[in-house]
């Protein structure tokens, strides 16, 4: 069996030539190896456990094209992309908040008085959008992705942190965010702020198994 997993390491270290994660990918395929192994104690000999190892992660030449390919994926516009959505999402919510308390529109104090009745659920689903993110660049980067996936963190967290400052130092009025500007409602936000980043690497640990 060993010699097995070594054959298919040395044909996989091959492939990959000169990429710059050759080392963490090996490893990384050497416990996939390990586990598959130990699931497959029952095989009659080592060229069924290779079938075994091929069938589930692929051959060392399409493991090696796969990440030759990634190569050419720029972790620069994914990091963008996230970022600018995180913008639209704090943009949107801003001009909205403006608005209702500036303008006496019904139909937009209608949808106020929905957004802020679902308080909770608007947590779980941007919540929902930083588990993505990880999963995103977990499946994309592999690797690779664990500094990207800080950067972009940090870099998408301002927006978060700028408006907590804004409200706290009550350079944005609290009343402009009645009835949700409470005591429970402020210590929520900072627990799901918290939060944002175990739940992104949960989602990055989980598109990079994903990517296997």
């Amino acid at each position: 069996m060993e010699r097995q997993k070594n054959r298919f390491l040395k044909e996989l270290a091959e492939g990959l030539g000169n990429h710059q994660d050759k080392e963490d990918i090996l490893l990384e395929y050497e416990s996939h190896i390990d586990e598959i192994l130990i699931e497959s104690s029952d095989c009659s000999n080592e060229e069924e456990a290779m079938k075994r190892i091929i069938g589930r992660l692929g051959s060392p030449d399409e493991i090696a094209e796969l990440w030759r390919e990634e190569l050419s994926v720029t972790p620069s516009n994914m990091k963008w992309l996230f970022i600018l959505l995180n913008i639209l999402f704090f943009g949107g919510g801003s001009l909205l908040t403006l608005a209702h308390n500036l303008f006496e529109w019904e139909w937009l104090t209608a949808i106020w008085g929905y957004l802020t009745a679902i308080p909770t659920l608007i947590a779980f689903l941007y919540m929902f959008f930083w588990a993505l993110l990880g999963y995103e660049i977990g499946r994309g980067f592999g690797h690779r992705g664990r500094t990207l996936l800080r950067n972009t963190f940090l870099l998408s967290l301002i927006p978060n942190l700028l408006l907590m400052f804004l409200t706290v130092f009550r350079i944005i009025p609290h009343s402009w965010f009645a009835p949700l500007l409470t005591k429970t409602f402020i210590i929520a936000c900072i627990i799901f702020t918290i939060l944002l980043y175990p739940v992104s690497w949960i989602g990055y640990r989980w598109g990079r198994k994903a990517s296997v």
